[in-house]
């Protein structure tokens, strides 16, 4: 067994090359689950602070799963504040388009068809399903940062790209 160097992270450039280590991947991670409404980039700051201030407590090998957990639950607690102001929430329509109204249409009755089976598919496919297509992540890549097998990934992604063909034929 190799003996690890550091107890805790709190030298400042451990914890640097932590931050630059998983803090894009941490954002991406919430960006999938999410989305951009509750600002992922605020939920990974926030993270990292409270790494900062608990910096004597964690492990440098605990500190992902730490960063990851913590983001993650921040987020919830946003989720939970904003529900009703999300719920609500409206975008409000372009005022003109150079595209005929049936194109329009079509367009529009797709990506809700889209979004409806998207958020249809269990969470861990969706999370596993856009890291793949939307990032370009290798399955390798996803295993590692959700902490699962290069199988497991697989499963997923297959099982949300065969839920979504059969909920929109259009694929």
């Amino acid at each position: 067994m190799t003996k690890q160097l550091h107890d805790n992270i709190c030298e400042e450039h451990l914890f640097s090359s932590i931050f630059n280590k998983y803090s894009k991947d941490l954002h991406d991670f919430l960006y999938y689950k999410f989305g951009d409404r509750l600002n992922p980039k605020d939920k990974v700051q926030e993270a990292f602070v409270k790494l900062w201030q608990n910096c004597a407590k964690v492990r440098p090998d605990k500190a992902k799963s730490f960063v990851f957990t913590t983001a993650n639950n921040l987020m919830l607690n946003e989720v939970a504040h904003q529900k009703v102001v999300l719920k609500h929430q409206q975008t409000k329509p372009k005022m003109y388009t150079n595209e005929n109204p049936e194109f329009l249409m079509q367009e529009q009755e797709y990506n809700d068809k889209l979004q409806r089976a998207l958020s249809n598919l269990t969470e861990p496919q969706r999370v596993a399903f856009l890291m793949n297509r939307v990032e370009g992540k290798r399955f390798k890549e996803i295993a590692e940062l959700l902490d699962i097998s290069t199988k497991a990934v697989e499963k997923r992604i297959y099982g949300a790209l065969d839920k979504l063909r059969k909920e929109i034929k259009e694929l």
